[in-house]
């Protein structure tokens, strides 16, 4: 089956969606989408989408605080355009019939996280990205440009002398499909799933930053990944994640003896960066001895049930109270600071080929991201990108400076399973990071990624397969860079290199296939 269309899109959250509003207006949209439409790391979120519209708020204050955040790594040019546009999307979302929480007076309510010198959040209870997604769907899905596969996972992306003309998928039938189109948009998101614990869902396997690196794109910054220091720490339930608002609404971490333990790590304490504090949870459990336990106890219950009520919902089937309860607690894999490198409207290395979202890397989150500059980061590069998509073919400016090729065909051919990768990757490539551990996980998962594409090509229409494929292929690229930067920065700690270098790595290390 073939299909044709002027724009294609893979991946349905914000990113996605946001791109999907504006490109219809200018030709006929496809939006392959893996699962439910619906089902996307934006429907997870659970603090909110950070822009400077409250009073004593400005772009220029959360310029600075998202420049803080990223440890001396963001591209400023990235920031300024995230920070600029976000007030004008997030109004829209507003005008467009997104339910933010009011205050008494009406005005959106402003929640404060860890790294912001203001309150900016916008938030509906606890649920934003899944009240954002529903307002966005509810555009997409009426309008009579936009076609939508579901059940339909994109396999490749297809390529002419380094043009991209659409991609392959694996539609609902079991049958192979192409998508042909003028320009094709990756908005995947992330890929939490390359580490055993993570906060992300079950789709959130990195495929887009996979497919297009096998189709010769340059990814940028993978090292960098956002470890949440508060997922849900209870044997054989989900590393379901507590959230950030949580301490912003005055949250404590307390060890087993009930002491608040932050400011023997941190200055800020429990609202400090949150590479930072999952640090600072892994040396007080090594300290100790014992876990530690996110604490609300000391709030009016009555609010914290009404603030955050699914998360108390999710609480309360585990068998505690997230008002009057120690809640245990530890660290996860949580957010990919990386991803197909971009310029500031979504062009790849690749002509025709644009990426947005948690697969897109414009450098924004430097080595660290701000906490909710993820969805404003998918709403406005989102809506970038589909302005550029429209309009002439223009070539990308890159930011990444340090390229070592990756072999096309390494050596090896052991075939790997996805729990192995996972759980290969949480041990030696998650929170602290070494030689000694990275140098065997990159020749192990060198092999691997070998042995899965080998398979994939075998048998193309096998999900699992591209999902295998996906895990191995982002999980090498992030072992290559955590171990070719000796240096710790932000999400990237490095227990042999424990201190930052910018005389050697206020760098970004680029990625390519080798042909």
């Amino acid at each position: 089956m073939t299909v044709r269309g002027e724009f294609l899109i893979i991946g349905s959250g914000i990113a996605g969606l946001r791109a999907a509003i504006s490109l219809a207006e200018a030709g006929s949209v496809i939006i392959l989408t893996k699962a439910d439409p619906r089902e996307s790391n934006t429907g997870y979120a659970q603090g909110g989408i950070a822009a400077a519209i409250g009073p004593d708020d400005s772009p220029e204050l959360h310029f600075a605080d998202t420049m803080a955040a990223g440890d001396g790594l963001c591209v400023s040019e990235a920031v300024q355009a995230l920070v600029t546009d976000g007030p004008r999307y997030v109004r829209e979302l507003v005008a467009w019939g997104v339910d933010f929480d009011r205050d008494a007076g009406g005005a959106p309510a402003l929640g404060r996280e860890a790294a912001h010198s203001v309150r900016r959040v916008l938030h509906a209870r606890d649920t934003p990205g899944r009240e954002i997604g529903r307002s966005l769907w509810q555009r997409v899905r009426v309008h009579p440009r936009v076609r939508v596969f579901e059940d339909a996972l994109a396999m490749s992306i297809v390529t002419r002398d380094s043009v991209c003309f659409g991609a392959t998928f694996v539609g609902s039938d079991g049958r192979v499909g192409q998508v042909e189109a003028e320009r094709t948009l990756i908005a995947t998101g992330g890929a939490g799933q390359v580490f055993r614990e993570t906060t992300n869902p079950e789709i959130a396997t990195g495929d887009g930053i996979a497919m297009a690196f096998d189709a010769g794109a340059r990814v940028t910054d993978l090292e960098f990944v956002q470890f949440h220091p508060t997922a849900l720490n209870l044997p054989g339930a989900p590393r379901f994640l507590l959230s950030e608002a949580l301490r912003g609404e005055g949250a404590w971490l307390v060890n087993e003896a009930g002491e608040r333990f932050m400011a023997r790590y941190e200055p800020a304490g429990d609202l400090a960066a949150r590479d930072l504090v999952a640090r600072a949870i892994v040396r007080e459990v090594e300290r100790t001895g014992a876990p530690v336990f996110l604490s609300m106890a000391h709030l009016d219950s009555d609010f914290v049930r009404r603030r955050f009520p699914m998360i108390a919902q999710v609480c309360r089937r585990a068998g505690l109270d997230l008002a009057t309860d120690r809640i245990p607690v530890s660290p996860a894999a949580h957010y990919m600071m990386g991803g197909i490198e971009t310029d500031l409207q979504g062009r790849t290395s690749l002509e025709r080929l644009f990426a947005a979202g948690e697969a897109a890397c414009t450098g924004v989150h430097g080595a660290n991201r701000l906490a909710s500059n993820s969805l404003l980061e998918g709403l406005v590069f989102g809506a970038r990108a589909a302005e550029a998509m429209s309009g002439p073919v223009v070539p990308a400016v890159l930011f990444g400076t340090s390229v070592d090729p990756v072999p096309a065909v390494p050596s090896g051919s052991d075939m790997p399973t996805a729990p192995a990768v996972r759980d290969l990757m949480w041990r030696c490539a998650g929170l602290m990071r070494t030689r000694e551990r990275l140098q065997p996980l990159v020749a192990r998962l060198s092999a691997w990624r070998t042995a899965a594409a080998r398979a994939h090509l075998g048998s193309p229409t096998d999900r699992e397969l591209r999902r295998l494929a996906s895990l191995a292929t982002v999980g090498l690229l992030v072992a290559r860079a955590a171990l070719r930067r000796e240096e710790s920065r932000g999400g990237h700690f490095r227990a042999d290199f424990p201190q930052r270098d910018d005389i050697h790595w206020q760098t970004h290390i680029a990625d390519v296939l080798r042909t």
